[in-house]
C-alpha cells in the first residue's frame, strides 16, 4: 500500500477501492472464474461401453455362502447389472474339493463349488475363475499367506496331479452347466505371483510353468474355455508373459493384472516420479495397453482384474466421498484402454485381514458391514445411468454420454486428494445442437447427499450400531431426489462441494 499512496493521490486510492469492492461482489465476475465446458451433440462420438461395471471383485470363494455377501451382491447387481465376480482361493481346503487318500491318489469333491457357482448364477453373475490356491495336500511346502484364512501360495508337488486337478475341475463344470454357459467364463491363473502369493523359485519362471499346465489342460477338456494371466500386482510381466506364450505356443485368450491408486512408481513404473493417487491406475492401464499393443498378440483383451483407490484401510479414502469424483475420473481417463476394469471389492464381507470389527474402517467394498451403502456404491449407481455413446468435452472434470433414449447425460465433479480441504467449484454447461431441451435433473453425491457418514458421526460412531441405528443409517445413505435445473441460454449453472459428484441428464 505503500507503494501505492506514494504513486496516485488519495481520490484515485478511494475510487479505485471501491470499484475494486464492486467488481468482487459481482456475480458475473464470479461466473467469469468458473469452467465452462460446452458440449456439441453434433460432434462425433464413440462407443462408450460400461467396461468399469461389468466386473467387481469380492472377498474368498467360501464367503459366497454367506446370505451377507447374497444380499450385497444383488444390491450391487441391481445397481449396475455387473456381469462377473472374481474371487481367491476356489481349491482352498475350505472348499473341499481337492484331498488324497492313503496312497496319494487325488480324491474331488464338488459339493461346495457347486454351491457357489450356483448362488452365483441364480443372482445373474457369472464367475471369473481365479484358480488358486493350492490345495495343502497337493503343494510342495506348507507355505501360507499372511491373510486370516491362510491359504498356501507354494507351487504343486506334482505339476501332473495339478494339471489333473484343473482337468477334472473343468470337466465337472462343463457337464453341470454345458459348455455353452461355461465358455462364457474365464479362467485366471493364480492370483498376484509377482509378491508374497506365489513362493515358486524363481516367481516368474515357475509361474509360467504352472500357467502352462493349467491352460493346456484347460484347452484339452475343450478349447473354448477362455484362460489368460498372469494376474501380477503393480501392472507386472506382462509383456514378458506374452511373449512367453508366443515363444512357447502356449494358449492366452486375455491377459490380466492389477494396480492400485497408491502403488508406488518405483514398484509400477521403475521410476522416481510423485504419481498422484488420482492418475496412477490410468497410468499403469496406458502402460500395460501400450505393452498388448507393441506384442505379437496386440488382440488380446486386457482383463484388469483388480484395482482401487487404496490397498491399505483409509477411511478417508474407500469409506468417503472421495471416492465419487475419483471412480469419475478414473472412467474417464481409462476410456479405450481396457476390456474391463474390476473394483475391489464390492463388499465388505471380507476377512482378509480378519473378522469385521466395525463398519467403517477403510474396507475395501462399496458396502459396509450391515449392508450399509458407501458414497462409492452410490457413485456406481449414478455412472450407471451415463450414455453408452461418449461425446468429447475439453474438461477433466466432466463425461458427456448420449444414452439410448436419446438423452444427453454428463457425469460433472470436484476432484481433491482426500487430504486436501478444497473449495467449490462453479461449473456452467453450454449445450450445442439440442434445441429441443426443455429440462434437465441432476442427483447429487457429497457430504450431504447420498453419504451415510454425518449420520453415522452423529451417533457417535458406534462400533456395533443397533438394529434401529442400522435402519437409520440405510435411510441416510440413500441418494437424495433429483434437483430439476433452471435452462437458461442454453445451458445450466451448478456449483459442486469439494469431492462432488453431480449426474445431470438432459431431456
Amino acid at each position: 500500500m505503500n507503494k501505492l499512496s506514494r504513486k496516485y493521490p488519495a481520490f484515485i486510492l478511494c475510487f479505485v477501492f471501491l470499484n475494486f469492492i464492486s467488481i468482487a461482489s459481482c456475480p458475473t465476475w464470479a461466473q467469469s472464474h468458473a469452467e465452462t465446458i460446452v458440449v456439441d451433440t453434433h460432434a462425433a462420438t464413440h462407443p462408450f461401453p460400461h467396461y468399469w461395471e461389468r466386473m467387481f471383485g469380492s472377498g474368498r470363494a467360501i464367503l459366497s455362502l454367506r446370505e451377507s455377501y447374497r444380499h450385497d451382491l444383488r444390491e450391487v447387481q441391481k445397481a449396475t447389472g455387473f456381469e462377473y465376480i472374481r474371487f481367491h482361493a476356489i481349491l482352498h481346503d475350505e472348499v473341499g474339493l481337492y484331498d488324497e487318500d492313503a496312497a496319494g491318489k487325488p480324491v474331488y469333491n464338488f459339493s461346495y463349488v457347486d454351491q457357489i457357482y450356483d448362488g452365483l448364477l441364480e443372482n445373474h453373475v457369472r464367475p471369473f475363475v481365479e484358480i488358486s490356491f493350492m490345495p495343502r495336500k497337493l503343494a510342495a511346502q506348507p507355505s501360507e499367506h499372511a491373510f486370516w484364512y491362510k491359504p498356501i501360495v507354494a507351487p504343486p508337488k506334482d505339476m501332473d496331479k495339478w494339471a489333473d486337478l484343473v482337468t477334472h475341475f473343468a470337466q465337472h463344470l462343463i457337464e453341470r452347466y454345458g459348455i455353452d454357459e461355461i465358455s462364457n467364463w474365464y479362467f485366471e491363473v493364480w492370483n498376484e505371483p509377482n509378491i508374497d502369493f506365489w513362493v515358486g523359485d524363481p516367481k516368474e519362471q515357475t509361474y509360467y510353468q504352472l500357467y502352462d499346465a493349467t491352460a493346456r489342460a484347460l484347452k484339452r477338456v475343450n478349447n473354448r474355455l477362455r484362460v489368460g494371466g498372469p494376474a501380477t500386482a503393480q501392472a507386472a510381466w506382462v509383456d514378458r508373459f506374452i511373449q512367453h506364450t508366443v515363444e512357447n505356443s502356449v494358449p492366452v485368450d486375455f491377459v490380466s493384472t492389477h494396480v492400485y491408486a497408491n502403488d508406488s512408481s518405483e514398484d509400477v513404473f521403475g521410476t522416481h516420479e510423485a504419481i498422484p493417487r488420482t492418475e496412477m491406475v490410468c497410468r499403469a492401464v496406458r502402460k500395460v495397453h501400450d505393452q498388448v499393443e507393441a506384442s505379437p498378440r496386440r488382440n488380446l483383451p486386457i482383463m484388469w482384474s483388480e484395482y482401487n483407490a487404496s490397498y491399505k484401510n483409509e477411511p478417508a479414502v474407500t469409506d468417503a466421498t472421495f471416492m465419487g469424483p475419483w471412480l469419475a475420473d478414473t472412467i474417464r481417463q481409462c476410456d479405450g484402454l481396457v476390456s474391463m476394469l474390476a473394483y475391489w471389492a464390492f463388499s465388505d464381507v471380507f476377512e482378509e485381514q480378519g473378522v469385521v470389527k466395525q463398519p467403517f474402517y477403510g474396507g475395501y467394498g462399496l458396502i459396509a458391514e450391515d449392508g450399509l451403502p458407501k458414497p462409492a456404491f452410490n457413485a456406481f449407481k449414478l455412472l450407471h445411468r451415463l450414455g453408452d455413446q461418449r461425446i468429447a468435452v475439453d474438461s477433466k472434470s466432466a463425461l458427456a454420454t448420449r444414452r439410448s433414449d436419446g438423452a444427453l447425460v454428463m457425469a460433472l465433479w470436484n476432484e481433491f486428494l482426500p487430504e486436501e480441504t478444497g473449495e467449490e467449484k462453479a461449473i456452467k454447461v453450454v449445450v450445442k445442437g439440442m434445441p429441443g431441451i426443455h429440462r434437465a435433473v441432476m442427483t447429487r453425491l457429497d457430504t450431504n447427499h447420498g453419504s451415510v457418514l454425518n449420520a453415522y458421526a452423529a451417533m457417535g460412531k458406534p462400533v456395533t450400531p443397533t438394529q434401529a441405528q442400522i435402519k437409520q443409517l440405510r435411510l441416510a445413505a440413500n441418494l437424495g431426489p433429483p434437483e430439476t435445473l433452471q435452462i437458461r441460454q442454453g445451458g445450466i449453472s451448478i456449483t459442486l462441494p469439494p469431492h462432488g459428484l453431480a449426474l445431470v441428464e438432459f431431456h
